[in-house]
């Protein structure tokens, strides 16, 4: 059954790289008894894609690295969930310390994006010293708007996280299969304007690169393997911490993920019980806790260009794909 699903899946990808909408696309399923079936194809340019190939996680590093950090700081009890930032962070616009909105928003308003804080903003144009940028983030006082799903939420999480631990976000653990510094071969991303040369083994986001490679935003990296280990370990423990994964907080936000909507890029067949995040780089994982299953669909969708016509398809390929899967399943 999941290999049958692994290929229904994966002709859609593989039909997008022969169309030249993509370079290359790995297609992963796996059970929470650990049956897992993997599908690659395509160019990680210039060499084929292998298992063994490392993509830029991109957003999908919110969820993998920075939601479980901070969730574990908070199960550990050095944080309180429902405490403002300033916990952490107490020189956080520390010139209007009665005033400031950022002052106010607690982690369980960055982790579900609960805020009014930006999408992004293009911290990287302000200069290249990380621990300036770093305190011009905590400094700026950001402009206010609806609560929308913001990388400044987490570029704060880390923040805070840096702050708690006395070491930079890649000094933490991680398992086998996840690195800010990526030990193998790598997945080529954009030919990146600002940076003049083919994002290959350094992370694609700006602002990431900006602040040092490992921002609370993006910056991870991962084998396929490595994010099905990481699916398969959500899928089978029971505690705290993914119980307020799977918890909607602020719509259909949980802590650090989506719970699935119409219309959302996992695709509708899935269940009420699922959570996903995707990447800009062109990653995502969907894990479905009514099916005990969970996939992930890793590309390069921005080689060589994010403003490509081709770069676009992914926006329908993933909620295809996701159909494609849980319909084989069932």
């Amino acid at each position: 059954m999941i290999e049958a699903a692994a290929d229904a899946g994966f002709a859609i990808a593989a039909a997008a790289i022969r169309a030249g909408e993509l370079p290359c696309a790995a297609l992963g399923i796996v059970t929470a008894d650990g049956r897992r079936a993997v599908r690659l194809a395509g160019d990680a340019v210039p060499e084929p894609l292998t298992r063994a190939h490392w993509f830029d996680l991109a957003s999908v590093s919110k969820v993998l690295a920075t939601t479980p950090m901070i969730l574990a700081l908070a199960d550990e009890g050095r944080i309180d969930l429902d405490r403002p930032l300033t916990d952490a962070i107490p020189d956080l616009r520390q010139y209007d310390v009665a005033g400031a909105a950022e002052r106010r928003l607690t982690f369980r308003d960055c982790l579900s994006h609960a805020t009014h804080l930006p999408a992004v903003e293009p911290i990287y144009t302000y200069g290249d010293d990380p621990a300036r940028l770093r305190a011009f983030v905590l400094q700026r006082e950001w402009r206010a708007g609806p609560a929308v799903y913001s990388d400044i939420n987490f570029i704060l999480l880390g923040i805070a996280i840096e702050r708690l631990t006395g070491a930079p976000l890649d000094a933490w653990r991680l398992a086998p299969g996840l690195s800010y510094r990526p030990p193998g071969p790598c997945v080529a991303t954009e030919a990146c304007p600002w940076r003049g040369r083919v994002m290959k083994g350094e992370v694609h986001d700006e602002n990431a690169f900006a602040l040092g490679g490992a921002a609370g935003h993006a910056g991870l990296f991962g084998t396929i393997d490595g994010v099905l280990d990481a699916a398969q370990a959500l899928l089978t423990r029971d505690m705290p911490a993914v119980a307020a994964m799977r918890t909607r907080m602020n719509g259909d936000r949980t802590a650090g993920w989506e719970r699935r909507f119409d219309g959302w890029p996992g695709g509708d067949g899935c269940s009420d019980e699922t959570i996903g995040h995707t990447g800009f780089t062109g990653t995502g994982l969907w894990i479905d806790y009514g099916r005990g299953v969970a996939w992930t669909l890793l590309t390069n969708r921005v080689h060589p260009s994010r403003h490509s016509r081709e770069a676009q398809r992914i926006y329908s390929l993933r909620p295809e794909v996701g159909d494609a899967v849980i319909g084989a399943l069932d």
